[in-house]
């Protein structure tokens, strides 16, 4: 498969058939997304891969709350999650919401769930002291997890990037005995998937990309 056509059909995959992931896959898969780009080159990841039924399912436990509160801004139009605008719902409400399905069961179906970890004191953040939510340091973490969807791809397979469980960071933590300082950085679920993306649908560039300044003029597509 040519990179091109990787790149375009590189989905959110959430469905999976019962296909294993053998581990000498799983193994090609991670010798090509090991490649990727570090802050200073320090490679600070690490990977935890998840099987055991028993942990996926206390997964799910650890993955409901952020979940339930996802599904329960978005019922009422808010950006879940959203670092800028807070919610206007009360805890209660919150918590009575149903745990959206699609959210919590590729952490059952997946042939496999790798965990992304990443050493906060191998990486550069130079908007920590910035009075806004750091994104900085992600740059050390998920060129190596979008890697790991891409290798998959190449290989038939597929998954997405799934943070709902890092709400309850601490507890999932303590389930995976990650120690400090390591963060996490999301969940990916990988398997095969049901169905196959011919080609995704995105903005085209001229919407998001503009010339000198954020207000110049879009660069033509």
């Amino acid at each position: 498969m040519e990179l091109q056509d990787i790149l375009h059909t590189t989905a959110a995959v959430r469905e999976f058939t019962d296909d294993p992931l053998p581990d000498d896959v799983l193994s090609e898969i991670l010798e090509v997304a090991r490649f990727a780009p570090s802050g200073g080159n320090r490679q600070g990841a690490r990977l935890v891969v998840v099987r055991d039924r028993d942990t996926r399912e206390r997964l799910v436990e650890i993955t409901s709350p952020g979940a339930q509160r996802y599904a329960a801004q978005g019922a009422v139009r808010e950006g879940p999650w959203n670092p800028v605008l807070p919610t206007s719902l009360t805890a209660e409400e919150i918590a009575a919401t149903p745990v959206p399905a699609h959210l919590v069961e590729p952490i059952r179906t997946a042939a496999a769930l790798i965990v992304v970890c990443v050493d906060l004191s191998a990486v550069a953040a130079t908007d920590q002291l910035l009075d806004r939510v750091g994104l900085v340091a992600g740059a050390s973490i998920y060129p190596l997890a979008w890697n790991i969807l891409l290798a998959a791809r190449e290989r038939g397979y597929g998954g997405t990037f799934t943070t709902m469980a890092i709400a309850e960071e601490p507890a999932l933590k303590e389930l995976l005995g990650i120690p400090d300082p390591y963060a996490v950085a999301c969940v990916i679920p990988l398997g095969r998937p049901v169905k196959e993306v011919k080609k995704l649908r995105r903005r085209p560039v001229s919407e998001f990309t503009t010339l000198e300044r954020f207000d110049g003029p879009p660069l033509a597509d």
